[in-house]
């Protein structure tokens, strides 16, 4: 599959186009009913763009409510014993509600809010966006429904009670796999049946025009302060930028500030699961192929016939078949390198942070700190990597015990 020419895209941030494509990706395939709502939307959410009253609203929020800026933390520990690069920690798991996911929760409500909505809608996989999500819903005052796979409520149990705490309503799906992507599909049935006076606040950088592009420019502020700290800091940028991929929302964020730096290397993190192996695995570009799933265009995970496969990931929230869209053109034009972590790969990441550092990481983040366990060693001691450790593993306590058998005292 061959995307666009490298020399076409010296800028890399100057996508999307004006129908929402990165290239071959992204677009708008929606039910007719959709389309009027999502121009309506498209068109609220650029004017708020250059509005200053509303930058400045969804600014005074991020730091008074949400508690950015959030800390550029050298993990001293974890270097000094993997022997090679200077690894930081971008801690978006300080953020209220535990993960990156409050930065896009919160700028679309305002915009719902704008727009004179008075219902929100999401889907949630590891429940940090319905948490986040039922978090600004209370806030402002809208009614709340969160969907969520019937798997994912009982291995996200602690998120759903928190979602319930907040006021939401939580659905559970029992369609299909019972997962994110079921999760997603009944969202967008609710929006096309409830649009008049409901916004549904998609969490990550996928879906139809305009969400990538919203979504990915509400958490560029990940990227944006990491860039100032480790200036601060170092006095120069790092060498490698780490993060996790489901649909990419914490990887774009942290990436799209330093795309134009080309000294700057960076590398996506995708679910691994069992091993790549059809229906063990959530890595799109391990075995993935152009297509359209929930809106938009890009890769999926889908056998000769087009029918989404079944994805396995202990992470709830990279168990997805698709992938952004904008993460679909940067790997066809090499700017930003994808792997993969498996299952085991990130929950003995998960135990040796949280033993050798004090930090519990979520198993969605524990992907991308394997994967700088495995490359830090193999750079100088002059590297820098920044990991964006997007979520806490307080909700992934109770699966991780099952899963290693750790004993609970008697």
């Amino acid at each position: 599959m061959t995307g666009p020419a490298p020399a076409a895209a010296s800028d890399y941030t100057t996508v999307p186009d004006v129908h929402g494509r990165f290239g071959p990706y992204g677009g708008r395939y929606v039910p007719e009913t959709l389309m009027y709502p999502l121009q309506q939307l498209e068109e609220e959410y650029f004017r708020a763009q250059s509005d200053p009253l509303f930058q400045q609203e969804l600014t005074y929020y991020l730091r008074e409510f949400c508690g950015r800026p959030t800390p550029l933390y050298l993990a001293e520990r974890l270097t000094k014993e993997l022997g090679g690069a200077r690894v930081y920690l971008k801690r978006e798991d300080l953020l209220h509600t535990g993960a990156h996911k409050i930065n896009n929760a919160l700028g679309q409500a305002l915009l719902a809010k704008r727009m004179g909505k008075t219902r929100v809608i999401a889907e949630t996989g590891a429940g940090q966006h319905g948490v986040a999500t039922a978090t600004v819903a209370a806030m402002f005052g809208f009614q709340c429904v969160i969907y969520m796979g019937a798997v994912d409520c009982e291995r996200q149990a602690l998120n759903v009670y928190r979602m319930k705490m907040l006021g939401a309503e939580v659905v559970p799906v029992h369609a299909g796999q019972k997962t994110l992507k079921e999760a997603v599909n009944e969202a967008m049935r609710d929006w096309v049946t409830n649009v008049r006076h409901t916004h549904y606040i998609l969490g990550t950088a996928y879906g139809a025009h305009p969400y990538p592009v919203m979504v990915r420019n509400f958490h560029r502020v990940i990227g944006d302060e990491a860039r100032r700290q480790i200036l601060e800091r170092e006095e120069r940028l790092p060498d490698l930028l780490i993060a996790c991929v489901g649909g990419g929302s914490n990887a774009i964020g942290l990436f799209y500030p330093f795309l134009n730096d080309s000294a700057v290397k960076m590398l996506g993190v995708e679910a691994g699961g069992e091993g790549i192996l059809p229906e063990r695995h959530a890595a799109r570009f391990q075995g993935g192929s152009l297509g359209v799933l929930q809106g938009t265009r890009s890769y999926v995970l889908q056998d000769e016939f087009g029918q989404i496969q079944s994805t396995h990931s202990v992470s709830a929230g990279l168990d997805y078949a698709a992938v952004g869209p904008e993460h679909a053109w940067l790997k066809d034009l090499g700017r930003v390198e994808y792997g993969y972590a498996t299952d085991d790969q990130a929950l003995a990441a998960f135990l040796r942070l949280a033993r050798i550092e004090g930090i519990i990481p979520a198993l969605e983040s524990a992907h991308a700190v394997a994967a700088a366990i495995e490359r830090a060693p193999t750079m100088s001691q002059d590297s820098i990597i920044i990991v964006n450790l997007s979520g806490r593993g307080d909700k992934d306590v109770a699966q991780v015990v099952a899963k290693t058998g750790i004993q609970l005292p008697k």
